[in-house]
């Protein structure tokens, strides 16, 4: 397929298990270049998973991933190597050198990847810092950071080196809600200003509906639903109801399988 496609990434009947225990089952889904698509699920819904063999880290079992044009479970060591420096990640956990200060963070991903002048590495490193509004605390240490800093240093570090195609695996987990709304208003500014395509895994339904183009819901490792915001919150689909509205009760139930409790009581007292 030619890497001018619309598609950045494709997906296609995609299957991945830990062991025994199945995470993907036949997983179908596209990611159209210059938006913003979010993948929501709750937890153990295999949204991270996704995000590793999307990078390579993972191969699947069955099925298949293109980026730009490229099966990535089929690239030799050094073509996975160069399409992961048109991709940056932005951790759950932030995932910042804990030993070097922010501007050196930013700084070595640009040296892991380019031979360039520190003068020019330099510029850069405050560029994308003054992009999140922290260019002034270059030289603090990540332990010195607040939980929203820590995300936007995180956040800065993942755009550093230009790429494509930016992941965010869980960016809104932990944070206040003036936090939170920095990072996904960076996000989406971001995006469109450098042009990239950016793919947010995530259980924050409320945020992924303001800020996203697109968004599939995933369940047990399946596609459950997609469509653009709007046409997600009018669906009549009951397990989309249910999780977008984040109701009690729906086909993910509140109550684990049991007999009646008037049973149960019954039981208990012999009756």
């Amino acid at each position: 397929m030619p890497a001018d496609t619309k598609d950045l990434v494709e997906i296609s009947e995609l299957h991945f298990s830990y062991g025994e225990l199945p995470i993907l089952r036949g997983l179908s889904l596209k990611i159209p270049r210059g938006k913003v698509v979010a993948i929501l699920g709750g937890s153990g819904s295999g949204k991270s998973t996704l995000l590793k063999l999307i990078g390579g880290q993972l191969a699947p079992q069955r099925g298949w991933i293109q980026v730009d044009g490229k099966l990535v479970h089929k690239l030799s060591t050094d073509e996975l190597y160069a399409l992961r420096r048109e991709m940056g990640m932005m951790f759950q956990s932030s995932g910042l050198f804990t030993d070097l200060s922010v501007y050196e963070n930013l700084a070595f991903a640009i040296r892991e990847h380019y031979d360039l002048p520190e003068e020019l590495i330099r510029a850069l490193v405050l560029m994308k810092l003054d992009a999140v509004g922290l260019r002034g605390a270059r030289d603090m240490m990540p332990g010195d950071l607040s939980g929203g800093m820590t995300r936007r240093v995180a956040l800065a570090r993942a755009i550093a080196t230009d790429p494509m195609l930016v992941m965010y695996d869980e960016p809104f987990a932990g944070l206040d809600p003036i936090s939170l709304n920095v990072i996904a208003t960076l996000i989406r500014k971001l995006n469109d200003a450098l042009g990239l395509t950016s793919i947010i895994v995530t259980y924050d339904v409320s945020e992924s509906l303001k800020l996203v183009d697109y968004l599939y819901v995933i369940a047990e490792g399946k596609l459950m639903g997609e469509g653009t915001p709007d046409a997600l919150l009018a669906s009549e689909d009951p397990y989309l109801k249910q999780f977008l509205n984040a109701l009690p009760d729906g086909p993910v139930r509140f109550h684990f399988p049991a007999k009646p409790i008037e049973d149960e009581l019954r039981l208990s007292q012999g009756g």
